[in-house]
């Protein structure tokens, strides 16, 4: 049970409990094209390991891509032989496809999977999905590139995977080390908000889905891996290259053009310390100091730039005066949009005259310095008059925020407050789910919510079932040519 901490504490995401009846808390996918050899003794090996050291009731399920050996059948004995394991089988190709099908449909709070080879030492299971149990991260990636990770394979791989993570570094500003290892996990109250946004049905599905997730400010952990390259691997490296940069650049134009909803995805759990408020610290106040200052700075240049243009036909007071009104204007249209968020023409012509009155206070501070400069000396250098002029101007500044905060904007203060829920929405109690229907920013899609055990498409699943009764989550998706 989700209690409320004490005012100033940091919120946590609610650790899983112990065991769920009838429910695993982790289910491992193994996706298979054509393994008819290596899928027995893979799964063999993990559930051996599962049993023996892992502390939670988990599932293992083969996803079947298509096969056209004798995968389907092996699949099927060893469904029947170990209680713990399912299988289902898609018709169409696709790594990706295949976990967000069987993710989609699963009723595991912990979704993970690995490759058939088992390159990725097992040791490291636990490792990676414990972040996720406990409630500190959101998703957990295996990576190879780590300095403590151990790893085995030849230079050519180890040129390509390297170079491949550079450019994600470079193009998406990816800061995750390892993308291709195959060898994650998600919690899954994460995948029904991200999956429905990832595109790829191949291997950039991997990817595609650790960018979305970085940019949305979701929490990965990374767990160093211990890895033996297989040099049966039957993946075509050139024509994955290929497709992977293709979705480089796809998912690239998406994020720069703003097409992707990521807000859906940002703090979706509401429960984020930064959504919770501070004793005495009123919300907003840092993004909209850090923004006035910013404003102000190029302000001021601006002002004084003009200033020392009018002062070549005019008097210093002159020169102030309209120096400080076009600046003043300026800088109210900045402060308006920049530093406090208002957008559109509603009240604008308010808050410039609210602006002018602002600007009127400033005019009377720094027309009294260049008045008190003048008494004291009276031909005063240039040099000197603008020394005045900049203090008088941070004198200024301080005051102009605290109007503009405290007056003019006055009515942008509340828009940080949490939504008030709709009328007639339902509120969830499933300790899997995110913290009922509505988050910190509206409310919680239902399009993305399914019960545990349910498919995308309304299906019931049943842990009894053979066969996990699974349908692809985009059944418009066909991509009869990949040859992944």
């Amino acid at each position: 049970m989700r209690t409320d901490p004490s005012p100033g504490t940091l919120p946590a995401r609610e650790h899983l409990p112990a065991a769920t009846a009838g429910t695993p808390v982790l289910d491992v996918v193994i996706p298979v094209y054509n393994e008819e050899k290596d899928l027995q003794p893979c799964v063999r090996r993990l559930h051996d390991h599962l049993t023996r050291t892992f502390p939670y009731s988990f599932r293992i399920t083969i996803a079947d891509n298509a096969s056209t050996d004798a995968t389907p059948d092996v699949a099927r004995l060893l469904e029947t032989r170990i209680p713990e394991v399912r299988s289902f089988r898609l018709a169409q190709k696709g790594r990706g496809r295949a976990l967000r099908t069987v993710w989609s449909a699963s009723d595991a709070p912990i979704l993970a999977y690995m490759d058939v080879d088992l390159s990725t030492d097992l040791n490291a299971l636990l490792p990676l999905v414990a972040p996720l149990i406990s409630g500190h991260s959101d998703l957990a990636i295996g990576s190879r590139l780590s300095r403590s990770s151990r790893v085995v394979r030849g230079a050519k791989r180890e040129f390509i995977s390297r170079s491949y993570n550079l450019i994600l570094r470079g193009s998406l500003q990816a800061r995750f080390s390892d993308a291709q290892c195959g060898f994650k996990a998600i919690r899954r109250d994460v995948a029904r908000i991200l999956l429905p946004l990832v595109e790829d049905t191949g291997w950039f599905f991997d990817t595609e889905m650790l960018v979305l997730a970085e940019r949305a400010g979701l929490r990965i952990h990374e767990v160093p891996v211990d890895w033996v390259d297989d040099p049966d691997s039957t993946v075509h490296i050139v024509k994955t290259a290929t497709d992977d940069l293709k979705g480089v650049w796809r998912v690239g134009k998406a994020l720069a053009t703003g097409s992707l909803p990521l807000d859906r995805l940002t703090r979706p759990f509401g429960d984020d310390p930064r959504d919770r408020d501070i004793m005495d610290v009123p919300k907003g106040l840092t993004r909209q100091l850090v923004g006035f200052c910013v404003v102000g700075g190029l302000s001021t240049l601006f002002y004084l730039l003009l200033y020392s243009g009018f002062r070549l036909f005019a008097g210093s007071q002159t020169a102030n005066a309209l120096a400080l009104l076009v600046s003043a204007i300026a800088n109210t249209a900045a402060n308006r949009r920049l530093t406090f968020g208002v957008r559109g023409p509603g009240g604008a012509v308010r808050h410039q005259a609210q602006g002018l009155v602002v600007f009127g206070i400033g005019l009377a501070l720094t027309s009294g310095s260049l008045l008190a400069l003048n008494a004291a000396t009276s031909d005063p250098a240039h040099s000197t008059e603008l020394a005045v002029l900049v203090a008088a101007n941070l004198a200024a500044t301080v005051l102009r925020f605290l109007l503009l905060r405290a007056w003019v904007f006055a009515d942008r203060r509340g828009d940080d407050a949490q939504p008030t829920p709709a009328a007639g929405s339902v509120r969830h109690d499933d300790p899997y789910d995110p913290r009922g229907s509505h988050g910190p920013r509206g409310p919680y899609d239902p399009a993305t919510r399914f019960r545990p055990g349910e498919a995308a498409d309304g299906t019931r699943g049943d842990a009894a079932d053979a066969t996990m009764r699974l349908q692809p989550v985009r059944p418009h998706d066909t991509d009869p040519g990949d040859a992944r």
